[in-house]
Formats: C-alpha cells, sequence, structure tokens
C-alpha cells in the first residue's frame, strides 16, 4: 500500500498530521488525489466535539474538496485516471421511503461522506464512483473547492423558487449565507444581507450585496422601508440563531417563504401566530441533489461565484490544527481550505 499523510480528529479539539496506508481501489470506487478541501461548519463541530458519538476519535473529515482520478476501481466506467473532478459527499441506502420516493439525498440512513466515513484530508481518498461529478476543462482546482457548499446554496435557492424582482432577506453572512446570497442574486431576486459580524459585513459590501447589522439597526424596519412596508418575499436563515429565527418572521412578506438553512445546535423557539397571520410557509432544505452540483459546477465554471473573494485563506495540511483554531479563535475567514497535496 502507498503510504499517504492524512490529518486524523483525536478529539479534545485536536488533529494529527500522521503517515496512513491508502488502499486501491475497491469495486465500485475511484481512488483521488486530493487538492483542496475546505473548513465547513459541520468539521467545525467536529473539532468542537460536538458530534464525537457520530465520529469517534479517528476520523478524517472534509467534503469540500476537488481531487484529481489517480485509478479506478473494477466497474468503474463513469470517470477515468487523470480528470478533475469533486465529490457529492451522499451515500444513500437505496431501499428506505425517502429513497423509494427519489429523494437519496435525505435517506433515512445517509452515509455523509467525511462525517460516518473518512473523508478528504487526505493525500489518497477512495470514494464511490457514484458521488463524482466531472469537472470542466480549466476549472481551478482550488475555486473548485467551493462547489459543494455552492451547491447547498443552489438547493436552498431552488426549494425556495425565487423569482427576478422578489425581495430577499438572508440572515447570516457566513460562507453558506453569502453563497445564497450569490445566488439568489443570480436568481434574479433583490438580496440584503443580514449579518453582525463586521469582517463579514465588509466581505459582503465588497461583493456588492446591501447589509444591515441588526445590532446596529432595526431590521425589521430596514427591510420595510425598502419594501414600501410588504417585507420580504423569501427569507432564508441561515444564522443558525435565536435572534435570527426572530427575524425571519418579523421581516416577512404575506406569504411568504421562509426556507430554514442552518443547522440549530437546539430547538428554537418560532412565532407560529406570524404564519397563521400572514400565511407564511416554511421550507426545510438539506443538502443537495445531482442538478445542484451540477449547477453549482456551471456557476463557479462561469465566474458567477466570486471565488477568489469567498476564499479568505489557504493553509497547508501539516497546519490544520492551526486553522482550525484560528477559525475558532477569531470566525472572521469567509472560507479556509485547506491544500492537501499538488496534483500535477
Amino acid at each position: 500500500m502507498t503510504k499517504i499523510d492524512a490529518a486524523f480528529y483525536r478529539g479534545n479539539r485536536t488533529f494529527t498530521v500522521e503517515q496512513a496506508e491508502a488502499p486501491a481501489p475497491g469495486a465500485g470506487e475511484v481512488q483521488l488525489r486530493i487538492a483542496y478541501c475546505g473548513i465547513c461548519g459541520t468539521d467545525m463541530h467536529v473539532f468542537h466535539g460536538n458530534m464525537d458519538a457520530r465520529v469517534g476519535l479517528n476520523r478524517i473529515v472534509g467534503h469540500e474538496m476537488s481531487a484529481v482520478v489517480e485509478a479506478v476501481g473494477e466497474g468503474v466506467t463513469n470517470v477515468s485516471p487523470g480528470q478533475n473532478v469533486v465529490v457529492r459527499p451522499l451515500d444513500p441506502c437505496g431501499d428506505c421511503p425517502a429513497c423509494k420516493r427519489g429523494h437519496g439525498h435525505i435517506c433515512h440512513n445517509q452515509k455523509f461522506l467525511g462525517l460516518d466515513t473518512d473523508g478528504a484530508m487526505q493525500e489518497l481518498w477512495n470514494a464511490p464512483a457514484h458521488t463524482l461529478h466531472v469537472l470542466p476543462e480549466g476549472m481551478r482546482l482550488d475555486h473548485a473547492a467551493l462547489i459543494e457548499p455552492v451547491a447547498v446554496a443552489c438547493h436552498d435557492v431552488r426549494m425556495a423558487a425565487v423569482q427576478p424582482g422578489e425581495d430577499v432577506v438572508v440572515i447570516g453572512g457566513g460562507p453558506i449565507g453569502v453563497l445564497v446570497a450569490m445566488v439568489a442574486c443570480e436568481a434574479g431576486g433583490n438580496v440584503v444581507l443580514s449579518e453582525v459580524n463586521e469582517t463579514r459585513l465588509e466581505i459582503a459590501r465588497k461583493l456588492g450585496f446591501d447589509t444591515v447589522n441588526p445590532a446596529k439597526e432595526d431590521l425589521k424596519a430596514v427591510i420595510e422601508a425598502r419594501t414600501g412596508t410588504k417585507g420580504a418575499d423569501v427569507v432564508f436563515e441561515v444564522s443558525g440563531s435565536q435572534p435570527g429565527v426572530d427575524a425571519m418572521t418579523a421581516v416577512a412578506a404575506t406569504r411568504a417563504r421562509i426556507v430554514m438553512v442552518a443547522i440549530h445546535a437546539k430547538k428554537p423557539q418560532v412565532d407560529m401566530f406570524q404564519f397563521f397571520w400572514r400565511e407564511l410557509n416554511l421550507i426545510g432544505a438539506r443538502v443537495y441533489e445531482a442538478e445542484d452540483y451540477d449547477k453549482a459546477i456551471a456557476l463557479v465554471a462561469e465566474g458567477k461565484i466570486d471565488a477568489e473573494t469567498v476564499i479568505t485563506d489557504v493553509s497547508p495540511l501539516a497546519e490544520i490544527q492551526q486553522a482550525f483554531e484560528s477559525l475558532d479563535a477569531s470566525p472572521t475567514a469567509l472560507k479556509s481550505l485547506i491544500k492537501v497535496g499538488d496534483p500535477a
């Protein structure tokens, strides 16, 4: 077996980079030489120890990645060595009620690669062939590492059915919030982004968005002033906070669609009266489907996602511990990447 460097989560907010063995790909698998891997909010939950029962203390995390196909296992025909790819990190069972209804992305027995299995924070990674999407010629591999979170945004905006000219409020200006704002804008929405972190507000303004800091301004009053007291036609809750949940109903127009994007650590309190009073619609949106990945790849390839601004820092695999600690201490970065390898 080939010796590789891999970053293992060991619990107690600790990653260690160690030598590991990379087995040959099995039937239906593809061996990937990883280029870049993003750090996402779920990875930070792992770092904080909130997912130890799920991931254990010997897990290689990582799923926002880009790679070059190194080798293919028996029966694999959809990709060839040398192709640049990304992974849609879902491995559904195919047999549960959700899968049988064509909703494999929310499979009842879903294996999420990089959490329920080892992931991409290693030089060589074997992934199921059915999870791969081939990248277009010329796409930079650091930019391609954004495709997974962009696909999340594409799914959210598709579920919301954002229409040209609609007023859209995105609550939360972290990586997913900013990407949702970008995709909603591309769909024709008039977007306002609400965020309390001043550094992230600066990035959002650099990207051309109208912004509100709800710690300093009355978000409801701002939106009503912009919309002639109507409110927002579509609201995305991406903050994962109780104030964000309070705001999502406060700014909503009659019959608005509210999309719950964020994962909340505990059950939030929701103003159900507003749902009755204004006939609001609440939409759950989880991960993505194949068409969302295709859309995300197209948006990145066409330059409609400002990857250079979204990617705020890149660290080598050897410095993964410092990268997580930096994000934990001062979450002002937008998207942090780990450069895992340097594929030819």
